[in-house]
């Protein structure tokens, strides 16, 4: 007996599923282990699979398949519909962007991102700059393509290709409720924690005896090390497909805390692709649903659950048992004051929670700039340092205290940063859920078991796959649209009163 048209086409994505597994780990291979002068033989490769890639969507057989498919559709689950739209969407981004340019970009990025490391290792972003023009120009050519095609801005279809759904009206919104708070909370928190000094913390902890540590966390989080690894990076990054799912971190020997808090980041986002639904894993809409609903899960591991009083109590034992440490400068409280302690700080990834969102306003009005042409590559230096001093009242000392610290652009991630301070409004708002449903969750986390945690993630969010919008699965999840009420209501209550809320106050 024949398939369906609708089999047919979930064959047809199961072979591009491998493309996308394949390329995954000839990315990972390249920030991990890669000779830095194989770059130009690794971006003929992902050249190569990203053109076989975009030929095989785009092909005639597939318009075919999904029309015939889309005319029918009796008998079809709810799940099997949404798959539909999903693989039209897949073709319709595909199909606006000519696959000549998805070779030149894909070559491009190759070589930025070996460019950009040896830049870092210089400390000059001059030796990066070409090599970002270039990308910058591949990039602005994209967005105009898939604007025109989408009925969209050019920088709404970079966001809606990230994060489906959202657009810059949204994210402005957003930035408009944080900007009424922030910067007076900000002020008052720092004011506040000025007059309880902290003990130093000090010392050599090597990098295998963070390793070790952050390998115990993931373990009791739910990372399966059967089905992924860690390893170490430049820039920390979740890479791969469920089933074969690569995270790094990087490790400070003079820094106790930014190895475990970057893996944990990178868990957040492993645990919600393997929680993605099994009986649709090579197929869209078994994907997750977007960067935005990524980086709600990484965040609300990394910087609500660790920075917790009931995860310092876990995470306590667990210092003294892999850094031989002991005395009143690892004790709970003096612990907890470290990793809630709010500076104006250069550097996006060691942000605490209060200015996180700052540092990501400021790389959006970037981008916008970059791609709109207000802003050259040349210029792009001088414009961050002064962004910089004016949002956070701090001047980048280097480029890598500056430009140079995100690798994002180098690899043609526009319209990726947004998605940053919405994963944190989301997260707020997915906690405070969390913990009305769960109420006995924060006693589970302080005996390091993250069952109640993880299972309602997993029901909420990672189950949900690429069914609805992003927006949609926030309000089944919360009961709430989404907004930066939570997140207000969050910060506010952990860094002015000591502890989180509970609670459905109206959004």
């Amino acid at each position: 007996m024949a398939q369906t048209p609708y089999k047919q086409l979930e064959q047809e994505w199961k072979r591009l599923h491998a493309f996308r597994g394949a390329m995954a780990v000839l990315r990972w291979d390249a920030a991990v282990m890669m000779p830095r002068g194989s770059a130009d033989v690794r971006g003929e490769q992902l050249a190569a699979l990203e053109t076989e890639y975009h030929t095989l969507v785009t092909s005639p057989k597939i318009t075919r398949l999904l029309d015939r498919a889309q005319a029918s559709t009796a008998g079809l689950e709810d799940w099997h519909i949404a798959n539909l739209r999903e693989m039209r969407r897949q073709r319709d981004f595909a199909i606006a962007t000519p696959v000549a340019l998805v070779s030149r970009l894909a070559k491009a990025a190759s070589k930025a991102e070996m460019k950009w490391l040896a830049a870092r290792e210089t400390g000059k972003f001059e030796d990066f700059a070409p090599h970002l023009e270039e990308v910058v120009h591949l990039v602005r050519d994209k967005a105009q393509l898939l604007g025109q095609s989408r009925n969209l801005s050019p920088y709404d279809a970079l966001v809606d290709e990230f994060s489906p759904g959202l657009t810059s009206a949204e994210i402005d919104a957003m930035f408009k409720a944080l900007g009424r708070r922030l910067p007076g909370l900000i002020r008052e928190v720092v004011a506040q924690q000025e007059r309880r000094p902290l003990l130093p913390i000090t010392g050599k902890f090597s990098a295998s005896k963070q390793r070790a540590l952050s390998v115990e966390l993931m373990k009791a989080v739910g990372f399966p090390f059967d089905r992924g690894r860690l390893d170490e990076s430049e820039h920390p990054f979740t890479e791969g497909v469920p089933g074969d799912v690569r995270v790094t971190t990087r490790f400070d020997t003079s820094e106790p805390f930014q190895g475990f808090l970057g893996a944990l980041h990178e868990t957040g986002h492993a645990m919600y692709d393997i929680g993605l639904p099994a009986e649709f894993a090579d197929q869209p809409v078994g994907r997750d649903r977007g960067m935005a609903l990524e980086e709600s899960q990484s965040l609300l591991m990394e910087m609500i659950v660790c920075r917790s009083r009931p995860f310092v109590r876990y995470l306590k034992p667990l210092l003294e048992k892999h850094f031989g440490v002991s005395g009143p400068e690892w004790s709970e409280e003096n612990l907890y004051a470290h990793l809630t302690r709010v500076r104006r700080g250069p550097i996006r990834v060691d942000a605490d929670e209060l200015t996180y969102s700052l540092h990501i306003q400021l790389r959006y009005e970037i981008e916008n700039e970059l791609l709109s042409g207000k802003l050259a590559v040349r210029n792009l230096r001088d414009a961050w340092n002064a962004a910089m001093e004016q949002r956070l009242g701090f001047k980048p000392q280097n480029d890598l205290e500056g430009v140079l610290q995100d690798v994002h652009w180098a690899v043609g991630s526009f319209g990726y940063f947004p998605s940053y301070a919405l994963g944190a409004v989301m997260a707020a708002q997915f906690y405070e859920a969390l913990r009305a449903a769960v109420p006995d969750v924060d006693d589970q986390i302080g005996r390091g078991e993250f069952a109640g945690l993880m299972g309602w993630l997993r029901e909420n969010v990672h189950a949900q796959g690429a069914r609805v919008s992003p927006q949609e699965l926030l309000k089944q999840a919360t009961g709430k649209p989404l907004s930066a009420a939570a997140s207000l209501r969050y910060l506010e209550a952990k860094y002015l009163h000591g502890e989180p809320v509970v609670g459905s106050a109206a959004a």
